[in-house]
């Protein structure tokens, strides 16, 4: 007679591969909106869904970062690998940038390399530098607030692992108020000078609610508290659908609003993060998504390396946006956008292939040294 087994607690997969999938939507939501920036007069949700889906990155990295933590995981093994995914693509896009800078004849000033090579430019609200008008890399701003986030990760993901499972969602609740309040305290900044993008938001203000890493902080927080949420079962069980049609809603309604609200997370912070916690839900439960396929994974996977290149294209590439819009035919303007997006799939897959991946394997995790045996020990070698 076979003795019964104790019951196993099911293991959460280490994989969500919709995760995976939805950063490449996240990186086609941004080139959507620096494409379109070049056009004004369209839909205003184009140029809106840019921002969500940085948004989305911020809130992806609190949930993932959390759902993969191990307990006995220290912090500086912890920023060696965070370290080792940014600076890499970083160092190799900064330098194809000075280059393309030289040779459009943009001049090379402080102002616009030395913070951005360091990945400290939100610190310094130098506008020219943060709006792009220098002809630099502008999704680099982002990789900044990355790295405050990871800095702060491994003291963050301690004390809220201390909130009791069933205070998670007041927590949340919490949080996305905090995302809709940060508006508002921009409005206490000064007023002038404004954006060179868009004269009803002043340039202070757009750097405090779009910029600015403390702030941008909370909706990282979110994606930490979200997926703590899951781990304990508390999740409210809310599908796929829903939760993207929720987010939909509210960037269309976040595109008509006035300044800086268009561009804060306010509206769209909280579906966020329930769009991801979907996600991660169907993973778990083993169901087929649209975004956990074998395509979407691999542009899932290439995505970093697409948004770190997809803005040179633009302003380099067919489109030539450096020097102004190009007033072609919309033959023309249509033919060069699709050359444009190819371009930089391919660019992505280089710098992925051949930067990237090869330095997230050889240097995220240190490397015993290797030690010759006492010559007494040694094995013979054999005689033929």
């Amino acid at each position: 007679m076979e003795t019964p087994q104790p019951a196993t607690r099911p293991t959460r997969p280490s994989r969500l591969p919709s995760l995976t999938g939805t950063r490449a939507i996240a990186a086609l939501a941004v080139l959507i909106t620096h494409l379109t920036g070049l056009y004004p007069g369209l839909w205003p949700v184009f140029t809106t869904i840019g921002p969500v889906g940085v948004s989305f990155f911020f809130a992806l990295s609190g949930f993932v970062l959390t759902w993969v933590a191990a307990p006995q995981d220290t912090a500086r093994k912890f920023w060696r690998r965070r370290l080792v995914k940014v600076f890499p693509n970083h160092w190799v896009t900064f330098a194809v940038t000075l280059a393309l800078m030289a040779t459009a004849g943009v001049t090379l000033k402080v102002v616009n390399t030395v913070p951005v090579f360091f990945l400290v430019e939100p610190w310094v609200p130098h506008f020219d530098t943060l709006g792009g008008l220098n002809g630099i890399n502008v999704p680099v701003w982002s990789l900044c607030c990355e790295l405050v986030f990871y800095l702060a990760f491994p003291v963050l993901i301690r004390y809220i692992r201390r909130i009791r499972p069933e205070r998670l969602w007041l927590w949340v609740g919490a949080t996305a108020a905090g995302t809709v309040l940060v508006p508002f305290v921009a409005l206490l900044l000064p007023r002038d000078p404004a954006t060179s993008w868009d004269p009803t938001i002043p340039e202070w203000h757009s750097w405090f609610v779009y910029s600015f890493p403390f702030t941008r902080m909370l909706e990282f927080v979110l994606g930490i508290l979200l997926a703590r949420v899951m781990m304990n079962g508390k999740w409210i069980r809310f599908g796929m659908a829903p939760a993207f049609l929720l987010l939909a809603v509210c960037t269309t309604v976040q595109a008509y609003l006035p300044g800086i609200f268009r561009i804060s997370a306010g509206m769209t912070a909280f579906p966020v993060a329930l769009a991801i916690a979907a996600c991660a839900a169907a993973d778990v439960r083993g169901v087929r998504t649209p975004f956990n396929g074998r395509v979407m994974v691999w542009l899932g996977e290439i995505s970093f390396a697409f948004y770190m290149v997809h803005w040179l294209v633009i302003q380099y590439g067919p489109l030539d946006a450096i020097d102004g819009v190009n007033t072609g035919s919309a033959t023309d303007t249509a033919l060069n956008i699709a050359l444009t997006v190819v371009l930089s799939l391919a660019f992505a897959v280089a710098l992925y292939t051949l930067v990237e991946r090869p330095a997230v394997q050889r240097f995220s995790v240190k490397r015993p040294r290797r030690t010759e045996p006492p010559a007494a020990v040694r094995e013979p070698t054999a005689v033929r």
